[in-house]
Formats: C-alpha cells, sequence, structure tokens
C-alpha cells in the first residue's frame, strides 16, 4: 500500500506531503528528498499514513534516503556559506548604493544555487549585483524580492506578548487585518501598540474578532439611551466579553448593567458624545 509522509524543510514552514516509498520513517526522522530545486534535507513531521484517493491519483516526490553523518557536515557547510554570501552581499550592496534590505540568505542542499531575500519600496537594478556574486561564489544566484511581512516571518522576533512572533510560529498564510477590527475590540488605535513586529497590524486582531462580531450584536450601540433596571442613561462603554456596559445617568453618575437587564433601547436616537 502506497504511504506518504508530511516533511518540513524548517520549523515554521509549510509542510510537504511526500511518497515514503519502502521507508519505516518516524516523527524528528532527518529525510532527503527529491524537490523542485533538487534534493534537499527536511524533518519527519507525522507519522507516515496509507495515501487518500486525491493523493494517489497525483504524483508524488519521494523520499530519497535517511540522512546520514556526510549529510548534516554538508548541512553545516551550507549555513557557513549562507553567512559568507550575506556577509559579501551587504558589502557590495553598500559599495553600489542600492536602495535595498537584505535579510537573509538561502542556499540549496547541494550548494548549487544561493536565494537572496531582500525588500525595497520599489525596484531595484541589480544586474552588477548578481555579477559580483556569480564571480566570488560560481553558482546559480537568485534574489528575491519579499513583503515586509514575509521579512517577519523567515527571521522572526519576539512579540510584545512576550512570545515568539505568530507568522514564525504557525501560521501559514497572512489574512486580512483591518483597523475596524481593533475598534471592534476596543483596542487602543495607536500604531505603536498594534502594529507587529513588521510595522503592520497585528495578525492576532483577527482572533477574537468573529467572537467580538457576534457579542456585539447583543450589544446596545455607544452613545444609545438604554433604559434598564438600574435606570436609564447614554451608553458610554461596553464589554461584549462580560456581556456588560455602563451607561452614563442624567445626574452624571454611571452604573455598569448587563444586556439581561435592558428594559427599552431607544432605536434610533443616538446622543453625542
Amino acid at each position: 500500500m502506497r504511504k506518504t509522509v508530511e516533511i518540513k524543510f524548517k520549523p515554521d514552514g509549510k509542510p510537504y506531503v511526500f511518497d515514503c516509498g519502502a521507508f519505516v520513517l518516524e516523527v524528528g526522522d532527518h529525510v532527503i528528498v527529491e524537490t523542485e530545486q533538487g534534493f534537499g534535507m527536511g524533518v519527519v513531521c507525522s507519522p507516515p499514513k496509507p495515501a487518500n484517493k486525491e493523493i494517489i491519483k497525483t504524483p508524488l516526490k519521494k523520499v530519497h534516503r535517511k540522512a546520514v553523518d556526510k549529510d548534516f557536515l554538508q548541512l553545516e557547510e551550507n549555513t557557513t556559506l549562507e553567512k559568507k554570501g550575506f556577509e559579501f552581499c551587504q558589502a557590495q550592496i553598500e559599495d553600489l548604493g542600492l536602495e535595498m534590505n537584505l535579510f537573509s540568505v538561502e542556499c540549496t542542499f547541494d550548494s548549487r544555487k544561493l536565494t537572496f531575500f531582500y525588500t525595497a519600496d520599489g525596484r531595484v537594478d541589480f544586474r552588477e549585483l548578481v555579477k559580483r556574486l556569480v564571480r566570488e561564489f560560481r553558482t546559480k544566484i537568485e534574489m528575491r524580492q519579499v513583503g515586509i511581512r514575509n521579512q517577519a516571518k523567515i527571521t522572526g522576533g519576539i512579540g510584545r506578548c512576550g512570545r515568539e512572533i505568530c507568522c514564525a510560529s504557525f501560521l501559514k498564510k497572512f489574512d486580512p487585518i483591518s483597523i475596524k477590527m481593533a475598534k471592534n475590540q476596543g483596542l487602543s488605535l495607536n500604531p505603536t501598540k498594534i502594529s507587529g513586529l513588521c510595522g503592520r497590524l497585528m495578525c492576532c486582531l483577527a482572533y477574537e474578532d468573529p467572537s467580538y462580531s457576534y457579542l456585539k450584536k447583543f450589544m446596545p450601540d455607544m452613545g444609545k439611551r438604554v433604559k434598564t433596571t438600574a435606570g436609564e442613561g447614554k451608553v458610554v462603554e461596553t464589554n461584549p466579553l462580560r456581556g456588560m456596559f455602563t451607561i452614563q445617568k442624567e445626574d452624571g453618575s454611571r452604573v455598569e448593567v448587563s444586556v439581561n437587564d435592558i428594559v427599552y433601547t431607544d432605536k434610533t436616537e443616538k446622543v453625542d458624545s
């Protein structure tokens, strides 16, 4: 029976499905596999399982073999080459005065290609830079411009929550994030407080937004005049997660009440704050 296994090439990377072949694999095993870029080393991240009907119809790359000691030595050499490539490329960027931010270099397992990742505000003429890189390393060179969110995903870091940023640990794709999500959750709209390391709105704003959107359906709008068992007043604060809101009475006093204590809500009148 044909079996498949999921393999990751990076700890935070996307898992890819490969054909096990005749190998008996376990989670954590390092293996050499065939990829579109040639051979590569990956780590088994899920137990082998029988291929489903959809996968059987799809041609899959196979696990070439289990990794041996010389493969780990090759990996160390690649790491050294990546570091050398980064330092050399950065020096050439400064010498040529190119407006680009180099942040990572990746080497294929067989050392036949170096990929340089960078960010830039616009298009960059790096033809001379590539010529210098080819002369220095005598290998195939690829320059890849990515967005600032992808930079954060590749480089990683610690978020304001004290944990590793989501995109570098488990997020597989970037969902659209809007300022409306921050407003919906009653968060400060100060950009420094709701932005991640990439400078864009934090991805985690999307996690609780569906819950807030649902719970706010049962909450009176800000500025509405509401009659409750605790009295009548204008809504000045809401807490959807607790199902509570605060009203300000005519005498200026404030009272926190539950949505279950609403007697009447003026659907048309909205008092200016």
